[in-house]
């Protein structure tokens, strides 16, 4: 969706701009392109693979990029680190990348054999392997329906329980095996892999990215300077409905009841909501990327604080 993101995110000249997940730096280039001659862009992305990709991208840029390992929850630090307090514009791209899902070793995807990784920095926290090991039957369920909305969470949990007693499950194909021997109808070819949703519930719960997003989400609209603006591209409606949940709760003014003839709350809304309903990508972007059809961007942008005489 780089045509909206540019559209909706308004980079210019002199602007100060941060990639909250940098991936190959293929939207960081079209912003800093549109902030010529002298923008500055800050690239953040857990995953060290990206990053170098995407150092060796964006080096024609010179000075005007600055790219750091990290998690955009944890924009605050590194801007701070940077000596960097407001920005004109941030950018989130949520889920997992392109090359991530292409490279069979890092274990994102149910359709070619790799290890049961799925972390993004694979230097930290469990994998999706050792959860598959260690959770008991109640939490591998929570896990699967919390996080992927999975119909038959139970089921799948109690087998995976079961299966391990017997042999160790620690690659992709022996995962989405299971899944498709488990759930009614698995077998039967189908649009969607009876495992899609197994595979992103762990995905999730192992990168705490529903976590992630809501601190990355406060801490993004913080910095912002007035007249900033927050561009989210989700990819599941988990994701999307924490979005659009927070972007209403920031652009929410008055909140005292009917009754009241004056307002006495004294709340302003923080935001104003650029995109009343989601924007999903064109026919012909899907056309050329399949998986583009799961995306939805919403954007706001930053209000001055109004003084009390103002309101």
């Amino acid at each position: 969706m780089a045509a909206e993101v540019l559209q909706y995110l308004k980079p210019h000249r002199g602007g100060i701009y941060l990639d909250g997940t940098l991936g190959g730096g293929g939207h960081a280039r079209l912003i800093l392109e549109a902030s010529a001659p002298d923008g500055l862009l800050v690239g953040l992305d857990r995953d060290a693979v990206a990053l170098a990709a995407a150092r060796a991208n964006l080096a024609d840029f010179g000075t005007r990029v600055i790219l750091q390992q990290g998690n955009f929850a944890e924009m605050g630090a590194h801007l701070d680190l940077l000596g960097l307090k407001g920005l004109d514009g941030i950018l989130l791209d949520l889920g997992v990348s392109s090359h991530q899902l292409d490279t069979p070793a890092r274990g994102f995807s149910f359709r070619e054999e790799g290890q049961l990784d799925m972390r993004m920095n694979p230097d930290e926290g469990d994998s999706a392997a050792t959860v598959i090991a260690t959770a008991d039957t109640e939490e591998l369920k929570r896990i699967f329906r919390d996080y992927g909305e999975e119909r038959w969470a139970g089921k799948i949990a109690r087998e995976i329980v079961s299966t391990r007693e017997h042999r160790p499950i620690v690659t992709t194909l022996q995962l989405a095996e299971l899944v498709s021997r488990v759930v009614p109808g698995g077998r039967v070819p189908q649009r969607i892999h009876p495992a899609t949703r197994v595979f992103q519930a762990l995905r999730i719960h192992v990168n705490g990215e529903l976590e992630s997003l809501r601190t990355g989400l406060e801490a993004a609209w913080q910095r912002l300077n007035p007249g900033g603006r927050l561009v989210v591209i989700s990819f599941h409606s988990l994701e999307d409905r924490i979005v659009k949940q927070a972007f209403r709760a920031l652009a929410t003014g008055c909140i005292c009841p009917p009754r009241f003839a004056v307002c006495v709350c004294g709340q302003q809304p923080a935001v104003e909501v650029l995109t009343r309903k989601a924007v999903r990508a064109a026919d012909n972007e899907i056309q050329d990327n399949p998986r583009a059809r799961s995306a939805v961007l919403r954007a706001i942008e930053k209000l001055p604080i109004k003084d009390d005489q103002d309101v």
